[in-house]
């Protein structure tokens, strides 16, 4: 069984800095409630919804990823990326079918102001920094579902049969998603001996505190859709 080596390289010292920060945003409330299949189905398709909005502006982070490699080695593992979520984004859209969600709804729906703090603040550390400074903007995004999802299914709460987000469960502590997110793990670690991470610790570790609170509001965003008097796209 393939697993993800969280403490490995500059990712985990990284992620044993943020401290409190990635601990609260892995354990979130939203996510327990994921698992136990108690979360309001309002959260969930507000997240949906929000999710496919973000992933647009993922893709073109890792488009400016390629643009700041140096290397063909580097283009090709931000273009493999951008690639597949490119071919993620229909099959995002057929599961959120599922939960009574069309293309033009999801279209429909404004940013939340959680979406566009994160994806634009990603976006700016990739036009104002260097590639380290973007790879590890998005590694909070990258490695923190994978652990969310190896933390979920082996937590004795989480409920698998009968449970309603089962398959969102299973996709992120899958084989394929576990192996993807170490070698991105990897690759960060490589990156960063060759960009000096060491030198620029200080600066890295609050880029990386930053996109790990707001991966933790994206979650409270989603959350707090259960208590909003606003419509909820499909209800």
């Amino acid at each position: 069984m393939i697993t993800a080596n969280f403490d490995f390289g500059l990712f985990g010292r990284l992620r044993a800095a943020a401290g409190a920060d990635w601990t609260d945003y892995v354990n979130h409330p939203f996510v327990g409630q994921l698992g136990r299949g108690t979360l309001p189905q309002a959260c969930f398709r507000r997240f949906l919804t929000q999710d496919y909005l973000f992933l647009i502006h993922y893709a073109r982070a890792y488009a400016l990823l390629a643009h700041k490699s140096t290397t063909l080695a580097d283009i090709r593992m931000a273009t493999a990326t951008l690639d597949a979520i490119v071919q993620e984004l229909p099959l995002h859209l057929k599961y959120c079918a599922g939960w009574g969600l069309t293309e033009a709804m999801i279209e429909a729906e404004p940013e939340a102001p959680e979406t566009m703090t994160y994806t634009r603040f990603v976006l700016d550390v990739g036009h104002s920094g260097d590639m380290l400074d973007l790879w590890v903007a998005l590694m909070p995004c990258v490695a923190g579902y994978a652990e969310i999802g190896q933390l979920l299914i082996s937590d004795k709460a989480t409920v698998i049969e009968g449970n309603m987000y089962a398959d969102w469960i299973r996709n992120y502590e899958g084989e394929h998603f576990l192996a993807s997110a170490q070698a991105a793990i990897e690759n960060l670690d490589s990156l960063g001996k060759r960009r000096g991470a060491d030198a620029r610790f200080a600066e890295l570790s609050k880029i990386f505190n930053t996109a790990t609170r707001l991966e933790a509001a994206f979650w409270q965003m989603g959350l707090n859709a259960g208590h909003s008097k606003e419509p909820i796209a499909a209800e």
